[in-house]
């Protein structure tokens, strides 16, 4: 039987006080913590606090695709977690748009291994208050790589995320126009909640012309399109 316990907790959409306070008195009380990435606004509150941990950031730099990475970051937790309590960090909600996550549920369940998933705030907030949309009025929510759903069409309004790179808005905004006219309004939003944050509406052909795209950047296609 393993007496080690995985909790996993969410440092927030990127300002620091939108981590929650269960979060910070986690962080407080645990000795051995992993982050997912330590590329995030939020960090910079733990090293500010002295907080001390490790990153799977090598792990980025050594897979040669996303999916072989969640299943090494996810595989080394399982392993930490046989020896010691282990809390890890992931950014935004553990919740949404996780797949190191997802993953380690299922393994956690298959190897009797305890883990609690403390909820957390993820980027969608700071996006509904800035767009004053309800999305019980009917919302998708894609990542940017899931190129067979974006190629089918839209049918409601729609947050693309993950749209981390030029490369990635380039092919985003090529799949849309197959659907929708190249002047189409869409807004980008780029480091929600943070000073520097921006909304733009911009023309569907505007969107890999952008020059501040990150990990921390996101899209939004109103449904009906728009001019």
């Amino acid at each position: 039987m393993i007496r080690h316990k995985l909790t996993v907790a969410g440092l927030g959409p990127g300002a620091e006080g939108f981590i929650t306070r269960q979060t910070w008195e986690k962080i407080g009380e645990t000795r051995h913590i992993r982050l997912r990435t330590r590329i995030h606004p939020t960090v910079a509150a733990l090293d500010a606090a002295h907080i001390s941990y490790e990153s799977y950031d090598d792990f980025y730099e050594e897979a040669e695709d996303f999916d072989t990475l969640y299943e090494r970051i996810a595989e080394d937790l399982i392993a930490r977690v046989r020896e010691e309590d282990v809390l890890y960090l992931v950014p935004g909600s553990p919740f949404v748009a996780e797949r190191t996550v997802q993953m380690l549920r299922v393994r956690a369940a298959e190897e009797g291994i305890p883990i609690e998933i403390l909820p957390a705030m993820s980027f969608l907030e700071p996006l509904f208050g800035a767009l004053g949309i309800d999305p019980v009025d009917g919302l998708s929510i894609v990542d940017a790589a899931d190129e067979d759903f974006i190629a089918e069409g839209l049918q409601q309004d729609t947050i693309v995320t993950q749209v981390y790179s030029r490369e990635i808005a380039s092919t985003l905004k090529l799949l849309l126009m197959e659907h929708l006219e190249d002047a189409c309004a869409v807004f980008y939003l780029h480091h929600l909640g943070l000073p520097d944050e921006r909304i733009a509406r911009i023309a569907l052909f505007e969107l890999d012309r952008q020059e501040d795209i990150d990990h921390l950047t996101t899209l939004f296609i109103p449904y009906p399109p728009s001019f």
